[in-house]
């Protein structure tokens, strides 16, 4: 008949949202989506740039004329084609961030539940270590809001998790190149 408190739980904390800013593994893999839609923007730029000219070359063309009927709907198919490949390349690239986000906390939720286990810890609450920034109404609203008010620094387990997961990137990623999901 031991009470809660007879038993002896252990509590830890873990920071997730710092694990996802900070980790380098993870930095590298959204970084390259960040890039891969860079050079998607830069690729868009050259289409625009490519049907804004045929949409001044149509003003050459007589209304009504069939040249004017056939640029006319060579703008118009170049222009749904765009906002075609526009929208499936958001999606693509969208999805490809979530997936970072899920594979990464699937490992993280590893590595807590692993260090956990190894240490006896019976409860893993998440919280988050940002400290409130007055002149960011968002930042005051997030920390008043938080819900673990006080921990001791011994519960904090985020630096264990960041050194599992580096280790797991790494073992997954030996070479150190960028993870492409």
């Amino acid at each position: 008949q031991a009470s809660a408190q007879d038993a002896a739980h252990r509590i830890a904390v873990v920071d997730v949202a710092y694990i996802f800013k900070n980790n380098e593994g993870i930095k590298r893999q959204v970084k390259a989506v960040e890039d891969n839609l860079k050079a998607f923007d830069t690729e868009l730029t050259a289409k625009r740039d490519e049907l804004k000219a045929a949409a001044e070359k149509l003003k050459t063309y007589q209304p009504n004329s069939p040249e004017y009927t056939a640029r006319e709907e060579r703008v118009a198919s170049m222009e749904s084609k765009l906002r075609l490949d526009m929208a499936r390349k958001r999606k693509e690239l969208a999805d490809r961030e979530a997936k970072i986000y899920y594979d990464n906390y699937q490992l993280i939720s590893a590595g807590v539940q692993l260090i956990a286990e190894h240490n006896k810890i019976n409860l893993v609450l998440r919280y988050n270590s940002e400290d409130m920034e007055l002149e960011k109404g968002e930042s005051v609203i997030r920390g008043v809001m938080r819900n673990i008010v006080y921990h001791d620094a011994k519960l904090d387990m985020t630096g264990a998790v960041m050194g599992y997961l580096d280790r797991k990137l790494v073992a997954s990623n030996p070479a150190g190149t960028p993870n492409r999901q």
